[in-house]
């Protein structure tokens, strides 16, 4: 698994991620905000399999 999310991307999945949890967990929205365990595993880990299928890599070259 190559990392393939880097710099900003990475942050901001990780805020997202944050965020709709803490949202759902008091209750400000419903189950949905569960989704944003997506984004911040995405981000904690700095791998998204959708953007390998999509060719996109935001992590700096090495």
């Amino acid at each position: 698994m190559q990392a393939n999310v880097g710099g900003f991307d990475r942050i901001a999945r990780i805020l997202v991620g944050l965020v709709l949890i803490a949202l759902t967990l008091t209750g400000t929205i419903g189950v949905w905000g569960w989704i944003g365990v997506v984004p911040l595993a995405t981000g904690a880990l700095r791998f998204c399999p959708l953007y390998t299928v999509l060719g996109i890599k935001t992590c700096p070259m090495k």
